[in-house]
């Protein structure tokens, strides 16, 4: 029986020329502070006017009530299904930094975090530089080469983050986080969840026991967090699926690696929103499908930092004039989740969406908000069914049956 993956592979028109622009900006949505959501106290007069001429609504990224991460958030966008590929961050992490991943490796996502008086007191360590993420990184380089005949490879992420791989017989994935995920609380041990995991339990954490100890004089890094455990999955790439030849243009690591997880290229981009529209306008004739990232969003959204996160989504509309004059055929401004300042976290809410081609059904909405989005021709959809729309609006797609 055919599932929709195998009906947009059979309908997929290849040889098409239309290019398509998909701007994420991570934790886009938002709540009420004083009442208006951070998309509503922005001054997005660019978006604004293109919300009136785009086919506009709000997107659950995967059901109504869960909350997603950025993994399955970006999975769903698209076009998979993030429950069918319930892909751990490690995988993603570890191939955004560029690590070299074979069959049968374990993947983790790491933080460096501060541990005092025995509770995780600050999970990001105060988001130490890079900088110093890369000397950490070398020093337990240099110290843990190998856990009872498993080999451990380390790298280096942006800020608090970095990626670990183990490389040995019978690894699984099936182990819980190490890591509270609250400060204030103690350590969290990996725990086996299933029988064949306990091995990848012992190995986790010994190594975790080793790396706090290389790092106790270490402030405020003097401890790691592991979670998102994963093996290398079975995926198909979006160009097998669509026809469609794709690249990323994101600066932080784990985007780039979903993006690569489903075949896309990465382009070189810096970390404001003009770098990476810059990048899609100097690399416009090679590509047929332009993933465009924007993180800081959702950072400031996680800190809780309300008016930084106006900011940011400001500095994208005050850009967005680069990306246009590349003149998308499609182009789609959304977000791969909610985090509203007010929760400090991802949450379950659906995320604005904007569509727009010449051939969408115009929502003539006034700004690209949540309450305006809620009025627009699209209505609320989940985000897996985004992609075929985004597929048709580029004339992408044959028509179905008889």
């Amino acid at each position: 029986m055919l599932n929709r993956e195998d009906i947009l592979r059979d309908l997929a028109i290849r040889d098409a020329k239309t290019k398509i622009f998909f701007l994420v900006i991570d934790g886009l949505g938002g709540l009420p502070v004083n009442g208006k959501t951070e998309l509503e106290a922005a001054n997005t007069p660019n978006m604004d006017k293109l919300a009136y001429e785009s086919s506009c609504g709000l997107l659950y990224p995967i059901m109504p009530g869960l909350t997603p991460g950025s993994g399955a958030g970006h999975l769903a966008l698209f076009g998979y299904d993030p429950i069918r590929y319930d892909i751990g961050r490690g995988i993603l992490e570890t191939l955004g930094v560029g690590a070299d991943v074979r069959k049968g490796d374990l993947t983790c996502r790491g933080n460096y975090a501060t541990l005092k008086d025995g509770m995780i007191i600050d999970r990001r360590a105060g988001r130490i530089s890079t900088e110093v993420n890369q000397r950490l990184t070398a020093k337990l380089s240099m110290e843990i080469r190998e856990i009872d005949g498993v080999k451990v490879y380390l790298y280096p992420g942006m800020e608090h983050r970095f990626a670990v791989v183990f490389r040995g017989e019978g690894l699984s994935d099936k182990i819980s986080d190490a890591d509270p995920q609250k400060n204030g609380l103690p350590p969290e041990r990996a725990k086996a969840l299933s029988p064949e995991a306990k091995r990848s339990e012992e190995i986790v954490n010994k190594f975790i026991e080793k790396a706090s100890e290389v790092l106790k004089d270490e402030w405020p890094a003097n401890t790691i967090l592991l979670r998102g455990f994963a093996l290398p999955p079975d995926i198909p790439t979006m160009e097998e699926l669509y026809g469609l030849k794709c690249a990323s243009v994101a600066y932080y690591p784990m985007y780039r690696g979903v993006a690569q997880l489903v075949g896309m290229e990465p382009i070189e981009t810096g970390p404001e929103p003009e770098d990476a529209f810059n990048a899609v306008k100097e690399n416009k004739d090679k590509y047929d499908f332009f993933y465009i990232h924007v993180k800081k969003a959702d950072s400031y959204g996680e800190d809780g930092a309300f008016d930084k996160k106006v900011e940011v989504i400001e500095k994208v509309d005050k850009a967005l004039p680069i990306l246009l004059e590349a003149s998308p055929d499609v182009l789609v401004i959304t977000g791969d989740h909610s985090t509203p300042a007010l929760l400090k976290s991802h949450s379950w809410h659906p995320v604005p969406v904007l569509l727009w081609s010449p051939y969408v059904l115009p929502s003539k909405i006034s700004s690209f908000c949540e309450s305006e989005c809620l009025k627009g021709s699209l209505g609320i959809i989940y985000a897996i069914d985004l992609m075929p729309l985004v597929l048709a609006n580029a004339l992408r797609l044959k028509k179905y049956g008889a």
